[in-house]
């Protein structure tokens, strides 16, 4: 651990006040406070993670990254721990930083027992270079801003950097072939656990590979070359006992199979890829609360000790969906989904999970550095399932792209307007008290929020307005 700078004293009053002048000023954004922090006092992310009895949960991957990290932390403090997350889904280290300072003393003493955290694929390896974890649960890779990481491969190096670096647990899905692969990586002592899914539901979590265009599947070709069995077994070494598996899924219904027995629950969460996100959250929750029971005479939570599987249950039943992740926003009388895409999968999955058949449908693209430049992925989006219904509003900064987009898909869209305030606007208020979903990338989808809550009652992310 570094030696804090004589200076140290200073670093935390610092970053506030940057927070609170760009709060005040609406400049810079909440990861401005951890940009400073980062020049001023180099080593105060490794000191003050460091202070923690149980390290550092990391949650990466392609898609998933924020609900199954609002999954874990939940599930923990649920279970006795005092956590420390960094809940807005700002995921870049300095937004770690900064979401540390409005958590630490003075002093930048953390008063929490382990951190659970979110990084982008990229910049978890540059956190791993400042703190190891103890735990890491890597999702998925999939083709996401190719302009950012390039072919899936590089997402897949990055994530094995994450792996090489965990000191306690790796835990991986096992039905991502690349994923189960960094078993390989994982350090001489360091535990390796699965998640994974039952035979019957594999067919709605297609690898990157299976995923084909619309148009190539209509005319008999495929996109690119899918995965064979031969290098897919190269790849994950075998089939694997996965700690967790997701066994069946229904209305806010699922079954998880641990431990030789099936676990029936009521859910909170929406979409079933979130689901899926359940027993990733699960199997990591199971291997922390493993070694919570172990050290608990060191931990601030008196009562952490080794749970039951149906605790662990009754924890994952209660997780809300975090937010723009199917977060519902009643506006006027009409349920309001906001539901994030951001790359082919995450889109395929959200279209399959929310019927739009008694719902208004509206679709916000933005191509801001945060959603990924390149936007070529919507081809790779099977929009069918929207033919009946059609869509209802375009919007975003590529509004006229997403509209001719589904033109080739043969989806009508009643209005195309690139001005995200006005196309919000119309589209809530209008047909009152019919269910609307929203499909927008992540900077549509903060405005999105942001424009919502002047009219509607919008609970604050930490993200401002």
């Amino acid at each position: 651990m570094p030696r804090a700078p004589w200076y140290a004293f200073a670093t935390v009053p610092v970053g506030r006040f940057v927070r609170f002048a760009s709060r005040v000023t609406k400049h810079g954004g909440s990861a401005l406070p951890g940009r400073i922090v980062e020049s001023f006092d180099p080593g105060f992310l490794t000191r003050t993670l460091g202070q923690l009895p149980l390290g550092v949960v990391l949650v990466s991957g392609t898609n998933g990254k924020t609900t199954t990290t609002r999954m874990v932390a939940s599930m923990l403090s649920d279970l006795g721990l005092k956590v420390f997350t960094n809940p807005t889904g700002s995921n870049f280290v300095r937004g770690v930083v900064s979401a540390l300072l409005t958590e630490v003393t003075l002093g930048g003493k953390l008063d929490a027992d382990i951190a659970v955290l979110e990084l982008d694929e990229a910049y978890a390896v540059h956190f791993v270079r400042q703190v190891k974890p103890r735990y890491a649960l890597l999702l998925n890779v999939m083709r996401d801003q190719l302009d950012r990481f390039g072919e899936i491969d590089t997402t897949a190096r990055l994530l094995s950097r994450v792996a090489e670096a965990t000191t306690g647990t790796v835990v991986l899905n096992r039905e991502d072939p690349r994923i189960a692969a960094l078993a390989a990586k994982a350090p001489a002592g360091t535990s390796v656990r699965y998640f994974g899914l039952a035979d019957g539901l594999k067919h709605y979590f297609p690898s990157d590979d299976d995923m084909a265009t619309t148009v190539s599947v209509e005319d008999g070709s495929t996109s690119r070359p899918p995965l064979t069995k031969e290098l897919s077994a190269q790849l994950t070494g075998g089939e694997k006992d996965a700690d967790v598996t997701l066994a069946a899924v229904g209305d806010h219904q699922a079954t998880f199979h641990m431990d030789g027995r099936d676990y029936a629950t009521a859910v909170r969460l929406e979409g079933v890829y979130n689901l899926y996100n359940a027993a990733a959250a699960l199997a990591v929750v199971r291997a922390v609360m493993r070694d919570a029971a172990a050290a608990r005479k060191a931990l601030a939570a008196a009562n952490a000790c080794s749970v039951s599987a149906d605790e662990l249950i009754a924890a994952v039943a209660r997780v809300t969906p975090a937010f723009g992740r199917g977060e519902v926003i009643d506006v006027n009388g009409s349920p309001v989904e906001l539901l994030l895409v951001k790359n082919p999968m995450g889109f395929r999955l959200s279209l399959a999970s929310f019927d739009p058949s008694h719902a208004d449908t509206m679709i916000a693209i933005n191509d801001e550095y945060a959603d990924g430049r390149d936007m070529s992925w919507l081809w790779d989006v099977d929009f069918t399932s929207l033919r009946a219904s059609g869509v209802a509003m375009v919007s975003g900064v590529r509004a006229w792209d997403m509209a001719l987009r589904l033109g080739y898909d043969q989806v009508p869209v009643a209005a195309t307007d690139p001005d995200l305030e006005q196309a919000v606007s119309a589209f809530v208020t209008a047909n009152p008290g019919v269910r609307k979903h929203i499909y927008c990338t992540y900077t549509a989808m903060l405005k999105t929020r942001a424009i919502l809550g002047r009219i509607a009652d919008v609970r604050d992310a930490g993200v401002g307005k």
